[in-house]
């Protein structure tokens, strides 16, 4: 079986002769310093051009590294692309937002819809495409409302006008969310087999299960809903922190798979949500440990039963490919130790 055939089987819930390996994109960026040297594409520059872009995600896969390619690189194409002002970084720095537009919950008006045919957008669609093929899954991002809503105001204020406007946040949310459920809709449509969506900003920890409920359960699913308007494609959500508290409001959640950050029980998690788990390798260890140290945590992750291995938040830009290479020599191993026919 293929990688792409791979990973749609455990997303369906099939057999499988391994567990897929991967680093879906976005937040949980799989490009690092090392990979970017080796193969002379570099940011910022590959962040503004298809070809670059789709080019770096190639050589995760001639790595060995993992099992999919996936753009873009970070999650801030969409908040820039409503009118925030981003730091671009550089090849040891991921690009993040500087300023936001909107001074509070009610400013819409700071705010602009999304164009696909212009800047980042157009060569995440342009990656995408060159991408495209049948045997190597393409995972396209976005990032989840309540990140984004996080990166055009002020955090602080959003999550209060939560609780104290929450007409306002409603509004604020649903123009996000189909901005970025459109976005993730062009994708599918150039191409991208699966989407993920990280929310880091959207964890249970901070929100609790009634605001949970009521923001993310609800955003989650009308951006999915518009991801799926052509055909049922598979998603990924990813959520960041501790997640124990909401594990019933996630079952609510009409996603393919659930990825969590390594404090989170995928066991747990699973028996609670009943959902595909992915990860969830430390992302610390991948970048300051050692290799032998990598493969054992991801062999015993597999034994453990991770449907997807991954890093539990994407890769430390300083991770050496060496550390990298470990996980799926980690998952070899697991294999190898696992009884004949099991």
């Amino acid at each position: 079986m293929n990688k792409k055939e791979r990973l749609v089987a455990t997303l369906s819930g099939g057999k499988t002769d391994r567990p897929p390996v991967i680093c879906p994109g976005g937040m949980m960026n799989m490009v690092v310093t090392e990979l970017m040297k080796k193969y002379d594409i570099h940011w910022p520059d590959a962040h503004y051009d298809g070809e670059q872009m789709a080019g770096l995600a190639k050589a995760v896969v001639e790595e060995g590294l993992f099992d999919n390619y996936g753009v873009p690189f970070c999650m801030s194409v969409e908040a820039e692309s409503m009118g925030a002002e981003a730091d671009m970084g550089c090849d040891s720095c991921e690009p993040h937002i500087k300023k936001c537009p909107m001074k509070s919950v009610d400013d819409l008006a700071a705010l602009r819809p999304m164009n696909f045919n212009e800047g980042r957008a157009k060569a995440v669609i342009d990656a995408v495409k060159l991408l495209k093929n049948d045997e190597i899954p393409v995972v396209g991002n976005v990032p989840g409302p309540v990140s984004i809503a996080t990166s055009l105001m002020d955090p602080s204020r959003f999550y209060v006008a939560l609780k104290r406007s929450p007409e306002a946040a409603h509004r604020l949310l649903t123009f996000v969310t189909e901005q970025a459920g459109r976005f993730a809709l062009e994708q599918v449509r150039a191409g991208a087999d699966i989407i993920t969506i990280a929310d880091p900003s959207g964890t249970g920890e901070i929100l609790g299960p009634a605001y949970f409920k009521e923001y993310m359960v609800k955003y989650l699913n009308m951006m999915i809903g518009m991801i799926r308007t052509d055909r049922n494609v598979p998603v990924i959500v990813h959520i960041c922190g501790q997640m124990n508290m909401v594990f019933d409001e996630l079952k609510e959640v009409n996603a393919s798979a659930f990825s969590f950050d390594a404090v989170v029980s995928l066991k747990a998690a699973k028996e609670h949500i009943g959902k595909p788990m992915m990860g969830n390798i430390s992302t610390y260890a991948i970048e300051l440990s050692s290799p032998s140290r990598v493969r054992s945590m991801a062999k015993t992750s597999a034994l453990l039963g991770s449907d997807i291995i991954a890093p539990a938040c994407g890769l430390g830009l300083a991770s050496p490919l060496e550390n990298i290479r470990g996980i799926m020599e980690g998952i070899e191993d697991a294999e190898a130790a696992r009884p004949q026919g099991e």
